[in-house]
């Protein structure tokens, strides 16, 4: 029983952590919302592995600045993988 409690709570943590999460967008997909939107800053990652874990520390970097919408500038690899964004938060 508290097994089952602890594995609930835990699953209603991370679906309540998630719901306010930074979403990545395209650019053509934001330019038809982008009047929904400010621009908060640019954030950058470099010397990732793969790109999921640069994404992820995008997110992450854009999470800790309270943006709601990343949308990437740039991306590129030379063995590792560096990229840039724009972060936005809803008006």
């Amino acid at each position: 029983m508290k097994k089952t409690t602890a594995i609930l709570l835990g699953s209603a943590v991370l679906f309540a952590s998630n719901a306010f999460a930074a979403e990545i967008m395209e650019k053509n997909d934001f330019h038809k919302v982008e009047s929904q939107y400010e621009k908060i800053g640019s954030i950058s990652t470099s010397g990732e592995l793969s790109a999921s874990d640069a994404k992820k520390e995008l997110l992450d970097k854009a999470e800790e600045k309270g943006a709601d919408v990343v949308v990437i500038t740039s991306a590129n690899t030379d063995n590792k993988i560096h990229g840039t964004a724009n972060i936005y938060k809803k008006k």
